[in-house]
């Protein structure tokens, strides 16, 4: 994978899809469109454009009326979402998380021995870990039930806080070499993973941690300490299996 950065490999995917027509595509994005828009005129025009808000959706397709927004990732230990520790902890308590259990994930986010971030002496996670792995099972065993795992992917990977849009797809890689699924795949990917050990605070499929955990007191990155990041670290992974998956099933049913 090239070097190019988020930003210009999102305009690289506008570049290449918009004013063509659906039968100018080369084979992995004609499937890409069919999955997205079903049946399709070949002969139809693709309009694609960026979206300059700070959403879920990166670029948007367009083919006759129907608007379609895919998140494009690339590269490692791919972020898909950050917010404040406050908005998190609300989250947490609108979705009837116990009052433990929250106290427990703020413990573990500033690793300090306070809630606020107030603490003398920082932990690395690794450190953390060490001695507190018994209440990240906790925490884990409160994350990972399905309900709040679906409100969870609403919130940090398909729809986001500040948007009236569900993306329709994530894309991971750049024009010339990409995989894709589809936000139904996504779904089961993230929820299929809720019964899987894992030493780190998730749900499902992706993890939760701080921004950073600052442990040098830069002033620079002091501000991240507060707050919380959703990262998808195994995303090329999941989506290769999910389509191993998928392949297996349709040639089960032929």
């Amino acid at each position: 994978m090239s070097e190019i950065n988020g930003y210009d490999n999102e305009y690289e995917f506008v570049k290449y899809l918009n004013g063509k027509k659906v039968s100018e595509l080369n084979p992995m994005f004609r499937e890409l469109i069919y999955a997205l828009f079903y049946k399709v005129d070949e002969k139809a025009m693709i309009k694609c454009w960026r979206n300059h808000y700070l959403q879920k959706s990166d670029i948007f397709v367009k083919i006759n009326g129907k608007m379609k927004g895919i998140s494009i990732k690339k590269g490692i230990k791919n972020s898909v979402h950050v917010e404040g520790i406050s908005d998190f902890v609300e989250f947490l308590i609108e979705n009837n998380v116990d009052k433990e259990i929250v106290i427990e994930y703020l413990k573990y986010h500033y690793a300090d021995g306070t809630t606020n971030g107030k603490g003398v002496r920082r932990l690395s996670t690794e450190e953390y870990k060490k001695t507190n792995q018994k209440s990240i099972d906790k925490i884990n065993k409160a994350f990972n039930k399905e309900k709040l795992i679906e409100k969870a992917i609403d919130r940090f990977v398909i729809k986001g806080r500040n948007s009236d849009y569900y993306i329709s797809a994530i894309i991971y890689g750049e024009v010339a070499d990409f995989l894709w699924m589809t936000t139904k795949d996504i779904r089961n990917v993230i929820l299929s993973k809720k019964d899987i050990y894992s030493t780190a605070v998730h749900f499902g499929a992706i993890t939760c941690q701080p921004q950073s955990r600052c442990l040098n007191r830069n002033p620079k990155y002091e501000k991240n300490r507060h707050c919380v990041q959703i990262k998808w670290y195994n995303l090329f992974d999941d989506i290769i299996e999910n389509m191993n998956d998928k392949a297996m099933r349709l040639s089960e049913t032929k």
